[in-house]
């Protein structure tokens, strides 16, 4: 688990433009504990799963490695969004 997580912990970060000190402000935790997370030498905490999930926009399964591919919760949108939403992802899957 420590092996995906800090890694995906990392893209997440990286992939959002965030900083260790950004990410760590918005979880009220120091820069050191990210870092920590992110070498592998520290997991975080389950509350702290939760926030990074709500952050990134990514189940805790997706973080913790228990699914290989991310997802995206579309219950709140319209089904007009979601029909837009479905067909720029099968436009860039048909990119590929």
């Amino acid at each position: 688990m420590i092996i995906i997580t800090n890694k995906r912990i990392n893209e997440l970060r990286i992939r959002c433009g965030m900083s260790q000190t950004e990410l760590a402000q918005k979880l009220n935790v120091t820069r050191s504990s990210v870092n920590a997370w992110e070498m592998g030498i520290s997991v975080p905490s389950v509350q702290n799963l939760l926030e990074l999930s709500q952050i990134f926009h990514a189940s805790v399964d997706y973080l913790i490695g228990t699914v290989p591919n991310e997802s995206v919760c579309l219950d709140n949108y319209s089904e007009e969004e979601k029909e837009l939403i479905y067909s720029l992802l099968k436009y860039f899957d048909s990119k590929r």
